[in-house]
């Protein structure tokens, strides 16, 4: 990975904040590093990837015709959140003409049955992430996360120099939690992906329940749930009322169409939640625009809606794996908007560059796995084409 993080950054962090970092085995040449975490953060809010945690994965083709390669929405938000934002832009003059983030926690509350002051918004879930790595983690209390999952929390703790453990899915491919606590007893987080971000695939809420019981005392387990409302199980947001070391991650950047107006939201004990926002006053957290407040207070209520719009991406992801098996091709069973295919002998780069001569923008492979291709499933069109695009360049 290129280091793009070298240059000096104009963020100090707290003395608050630094103390605890010295304290917890880090040195003063890595408080520059923890900054620089920061000093992108408005990076990280505008477009869901810090320049330092990018990897070098390009974004998909602006110009392709067919977009399913960044497990985004193939529409935009719900009406009711258009409406709520639109009429909020008429009010954009003041800083708070009512009480937006008080509304949109007070809709949470009702929906996860979680405190008020157990809620915090924030603009994406990237930033969260991030944080509570740098929150929980150190040289000598390391991060476990699964291989394949979503990079960020792994990306993070190495560039702040915590150790990683990446543990195999299971055969059916859910996070193996027995394993992550046993290949690290003593780790500052474990971190959950359900659905798994690429597999799409479900950890039960007892897997999860079994390693909060078990884990270390003072260790935090960080559920991310980005893909929950697209599964329709049992969610883990009940543990951070019962539990003071979980932390439960949302965003609105999936089945709520809103990836471009970046909103998210934690679950988690007040205190948690305070020691996440020391490295910088909670900038990040309270830098959330009222018309995406808005949006996603009116959102995150339509019931009706939201299963709408699921049943439409499990139409069109249905479609799309009868094709994709009709043709002999193997997909891991998923539970969200996306599939992985396995390619066999082909390289995903090599199949990748191959749609894109069809203008569609497939997702991309894991190490793991370099035969496999994540796909997100769009909009019966979106998916219509890719089956389209396939016939022309797949040759078993």
């Amino acid at each position: 990975m290129t280091d793009v993080m070298t240059e000096p950054t104009a963020l100090i962090l707290p003395p608050e904040a630094q103390d605890d970092l010295l304290t917890r085995g880090f040195n003063r040449r890595d408080l520059a590093r923890f900054a620089a975490v920061f000093g992108v953060g408005a990076v990280a809010a505008t477009t869901g990837r810090p320049a330092w945690a990018a990897a070098g994965v390009p974004d998909p083709a602006p110009s392709a015709k067919t977009r399913i390669g960044a497990n985004e929405c193939w529409t935009g938000p719900l009406m009711p959140g258009q409406i709520a934002a639109s009429k909020m832009i008429a009010h954009s003059n003041r800083y708070s003409p009512h009480d937006e983030r008080g509304d949109f926690i007070k809709a949470v509350m009702a929906i996860e049955g979680v405190p008020y002051d157990h809620v915090a918004p924030w603009p994406g879930s990237s930033d969260p992430l991030s944080r509570a790595v740098i929150s929980y983690c150190s040289p000598t209390k390391g991060l476990v996360t699964a291989d394949p999952t979503f990079e960020l929390a792994g990306r993070t703790a190495e560039w702040i120099g915590a150790p990683v453990k990446r543990v195999p899915l299971t055969p059916d491919f859910r996070h193996d939690v027995k394993a992550m606590l046993a290949v690290d007893p003593n780790a500052g987080l474990y971190y959950i992906c359900t659905p798994n971000n690429p597999t799409g695939t479900i950890t039960p809420i007892a897997d999860i329940e079994w390693l909060i019981k078990n884990k270390p005392e003072g260790s935090m387990v960080l559920v991310d749930e980005a893909y929950t409302h697209f599964a329709g199980v049992p969610v883990a947001s009940s543990f951070v009322v019962t539990h003071k070391d979980v932390i439960v991650l949302r965003t609105f950047s999936k089945i709520f169409g809103m990836a471009g107006m970046r909103m998210g939201f934690i679950m988690t004990n007040p205190a948690n939640i305070a020691k996440m926002m020391r490295y910088d006053g909670g900038m990040q957290s309270g830098a959330l625009p009222l018309p995406s407040l808005a949006c996603a207070t009116a959102s995150l209520t339509a019931k009706t809606l939201i299963a709408a719009r699921k049943a439409e991406m499990e139409q069109a992801r249905g479609m799309t794996i009868d094709h994709l098996k009709a043709r002999g091709l193997s997909v891991v069973p998923t539970n969200a908007n996306m599939v992985m295919i396995d390619w066999k002998t082909k390289a995903a780069k090599e199949v990748q560059a191959a749609f894109r001569t069809q203008s569609v923008e497939i997702g991309r492979s894991w190490p793991i796995w370099p035969t496999v291709s994540r796909i997100t499933v769009g909009s019966m069109t979106d998916m219509k084409n890719f089956c389209m695009a396939l016939d022309k360049v797949w040759v078993a």
